[in-house]
């Protein structure tokens, strides 16, 4: 993905750059900004949890990426006073990679499994038992001496991150007992952020300067907190550190992040649809080939905000530009789209 928005969207990180996030990372319930409703029903599970001195039930979080799924995860083991074990959809190949963990953790533990809809099938049903009764069966031998081998498990809370919650089967899916999609945060709530980040940083940031990266982010705080690391470098550089909104306006402007927060692919999408198949409908893997852009990026990354900010719709028969892309293109709506 190229462009400086493609790598702030990007779910990929360099080392520095997850010990960066992790830094602003809040370890508490009180310091997470956003998702209000979430954040209240978690307390209240928590809190059900250390009373009764149990294991919290299995969670399920879903949603866009970089709205707070795996900070949740570490929030939920900090306020229970346990350890949060970490791994990942593509990570765990086979049965064994999934038991060696489950077998090293204690009772309470958080075992934090992030893209979980990666999980290979096998994995995934391996899982099953575990969530349900603590325990995991093991085959030992082969042929005629074959035996199978029941291993109980400590008490652990499963949770799972994903952006693709639809592509969890049916049986997996009834297995966690919370179950919560984030969504995208408010200006409001992203200056907030901001304003956090700022301060655990250092960094002189104007009111005004933190409404405009806020307007920017994408409702997105892994974007925000990268965007004001970006500028933080560009103020730096080019002024005397501040970020004030002059500042931050230069920065956005070298980095076509325009008003709306759209990019460079954000707009190679959108002028695709409007140029080259007069506003659609056109399918995804269409679009993809015409940007040069992996289909499930587009649908993953792009394609939500897109539709959020109502540039995009979605029909039976494809994707189709709204008027407000026209405008946004400064373009006039002709030829036979949805909205023509």
């Amino acid at each position: 993905m190229g462009g400086v928005l493609s790598r702030l969207l990007s779910s990929e990180r360099e080392p520095e750059e997850a010990r960066f996030e992790e830094r602003l990372r809040p370890s508490r319930l009180s310091e997470f900004v956003g998702q209000r409703r979430v954040k209240e029903k978690l307390s209240i599970f928590i809190e059900a949890a250390r009373v009764r001195s149990e294991a919290l039930d299995h969670c399920l979080f879903y949603g866009p990426s970089g709205l707070g799924k795996t900070t949740l995860a570490h929030i939920i083991a900090n306020e229970l006073g346990v350890s949060c074990c970490d791994t990942s959809g593509p990570a765990l190949e086979k049965p064994g990679d999934l038991a060696g963990i489950l077998t090293s953790l204690s009772d309470g533990d958080v075992l934090f499994i992030d893209e979980v809809h990666r999980l290979p099938r096998a994995v995934e049903e391996y899982l099953y038992s575990a969530m349900e009764d603590f325990s995991l069966s093991i085959v030992l031998d082969k042929g005629p001496g074959a035996r199978s081998v029941r291993l109980s498990l400590p008490y652990f809370t499963l949770v799972a991150a994903t952006t693709r919650a639809g592509l969890l089967s049916p049986a997996f899916r009834s297995r966690f007992g919370i179950a919560e999609r984030l969504d995208y945060y408010s200006p409001e709530d992203i200056h907030r952020i901001l304003i956090r980040s700022a301060r655990i940083l250092s960094v002189e940031l104007t009111e005004a300067a933190g409404a405009e990266i806020a307007g920017r982010s994408r409702g997105t705080p892994r974007i925000a907190n990268r965007l004001l690391r970006r500028i933080r470098d560009f103020a730096l550089v080019r002024s005397d550190g501040r970020i004030t909104k002059t500042v931050a306006l230069d920065a956005l402007s070298l980095f076509q992040i325009d008003e709306f927060g759209l990019g460079e692919m954000d707009k190679r999408i959108l002028v695709t649809i409007v140029e080259k198949f007069s506003g659609g409908p056109v399918g995804l893997s269409t679009i993809a080939v015409s940007v040069g852009e992996d289909a499930g990026t587009i649908e993953e990354v792009y394609e939500p905000y897109l539709i959020l900010r109502g540039f995009i719709a979605r029909t039976p028969k494809g994707r189709i530009a709204t008027p407000l892309a026209y405008k946004h293109l400064g373009r006039s709506p002709e030829g036979p789209g949805l909205f023509k």
